[in-house]
C-alpha cells in the first residue's frame, strides 16, 4: 500500500509540475500578445519629426518623417522574400535638411536588379526607427568586394557610409527607384511560441498521468496462476 501511495504521489506531483509549466506559458502568451499589440499600435501611429537623440529602448518602432538627399552609395543585405525569392535590402545614406546623416532602409529588390538600381535623389520618406538585432556568431562577415551583407549590422554600416548609427525603415514616400519595394517594419517576425509550449506541457502532463495510471493498474493486477 505504501509503495502504491508513493507512485500515486509521484504521478500527481509530476503532472502538477507539468501543468504549472503550461499555465506559466499561457501567462507568458498573454504578456507577449500585449507587447505585440502595443508595438503594432506604435508602428502605425502618426509620424513625428526625427528626435535629436533617439533612444533604442524608448524610441524603438517610432514612426518618423525625414526629408533630404539619399546618397548614391547603398549597401545590399541578402535576404529572401516569399513568392519573390532571393534579393537584397537596400540600405543607403540620407543627408537630412539639417545636415544630419542617417541610414534609410529603402526596401527590397530582386537579385537581378542589384547592379541596376539607383538610390540617389531628394525625397521625403515616412518610416519607423529600428535597431535591428541580426548579428550573431553564425552570420558571415560582409563581402565588401561584391557589396553583399548578410545582416543589418548598424554600427558597421554606419561606419561604412559615414552616418549616425540610426536607421529609418521606409514604409512610404517617393523612393528613388521603382525597382525597390518598401519592406515596412512589422511585428510578424517577433517570436511568439508560447501557445505551442503550453500545449506541449499540458500534453506531457496528460501523458504522465496516463502512464502513471497504467503503471499502477499493472501493479495491482492479480498475478495469473501457473498451470502445471
Amino acid at each position: 500500500m505504501r509503495r502504491s501511495l508513493f507512485f500515486i504521489l509521484i504521478g500527481l506531483g509530476g503532472a502538477a509540475i507539468l501543468v504549472a509549466l503550461g499555465v506559466w506559458q499561457v501567462q507568458r502568451l498573454a504578456w507577449k500578445e500585449a507587447i505585440i499589440a502595443e508595438i503594432d499600435a506604435r508602428i502605425v501611429a502618426e509620424p513625428v519629426a526625427l528626435p535629436a537623440d533617439p533612444d533604442p529602448e524608448t524610441d524603438a518602432y517610432l514612426p518618423v518623417t525625414v526629408s533630404g538627399e539619399v546618397g548614391a552609395e547603398a549597401l545590399h543585405v541578402l535576404i529572401s522574400q516569399k513568392r519573390q525569392g532571393a534579393g537584397y535590402r537596400v540600405v543607403a545614406p540620407m543627408t537630412l535638411e539639417n545636415g544630419r546623416r542617417i541610414l534609410v532602409d529603402l526596401g527590397f529588390t530582386p537579385t537581378q536588379n542589384k547592379d541596376a538600381i539607383a538610390t540617389e535623389g531628394t525625397t521625403t520618406l515616412t518610416g519607423n526607427l529600428q535597431w535591428p538585432d541580426e548579428v550573431d556568431s553564425f552570420i558571415p562577415e560582409p563581402d565588401l568586394a561584391r557589396n553583399i551583407w548578410f545582416a543589418r549590422d548598424l554600427p558597421a554600416m554606419a561606419a561604412a557610409l559615414d552616418t549616425e548609427p540610426l536607421l529609418v525603415v521606409a514604409r512610404a514616400g517617393d523612393l528613388p527607384d521603382r525597382k525597390i519595394t518598401p519592406l515596412p517594419v512589422s511585428s510578424a517576425r517577433l517570436p511568439n511560441d508560447h501557445l505551442q509550449y503550453a500545449i506541449t506541457w499540458f500534453s506531457l502532463a496528460a501523458i504522465w498521468l496516463a502512464m502513471s495510471f497504467l503503471f499502477l493498474r499493472r501493479r495491482r493486477a492479480p498475478a495469473t496462476p501457473k498451470v502445471d
